[in-house]
């Protein structure tokens, strides 16, 4: 007999100023082929070097969209996934491969029934990677 799955703690009602946090796993070329495979966006820039330097690029970078996709977790790590109303990106810099991004959120203001979320990809040399903005229901 199947057990349910557990469920995650309840998280506290939101506030504004409220901050999350997920440090993303190191991008890796095997990730980046994996994610290459996975979403069939097989640019060079992603997955060849040999392709990368040819146009004066010194190495393969992350796909944008697999910033916003941890952006994405961080959000559904926080509140269900059913809750999330708008989500939506701007992309600022590159991801180099080997970069440990870090995906952050604050709650900017909570009113009738909704929180507002400023998010953030940022590397460990601070540069911001990715701008975002969430709405999300309270409850």
């Amino acid at each position: 007999m199947n057990s349910p799955a557990p469920q995650p703690a309840p998280k506290p009602p939101l506030k504004s100023g409220d901050t999350f946090t997920l440090e993303a796993p190191k991008v890796t070329r095997t990730a980046l082929a994996l994610y290459a495979g996975a979403s069939g966006d097989h640019n060079p820039v992603h997955i060849d070097i040999d392709a990368c330097r040819a146009v004066g690029i010194g190495d393969v970078f992350a796909h944008g969209m697999l910033s916003m996709a941890y952006l994405g977790r961080l959000l559904t790590d926080w509140v269900p996934q059913d809750r999330i109303r708008e989500y939506g990106v701007r992309f600022s810099a590159i991801t180099p491969v080997n970069a440990t991004p870090v995906c952050r959120g604050t709650v900017t203001s909570v009113e009738d029934g909704l929180a507002r979320l400023d998010l953030t990809v940022s590397l460990p040399d601070g540069t911001v990677t990715l701008q975002g903005r969430a709405t999300v229901t309270t409850a």
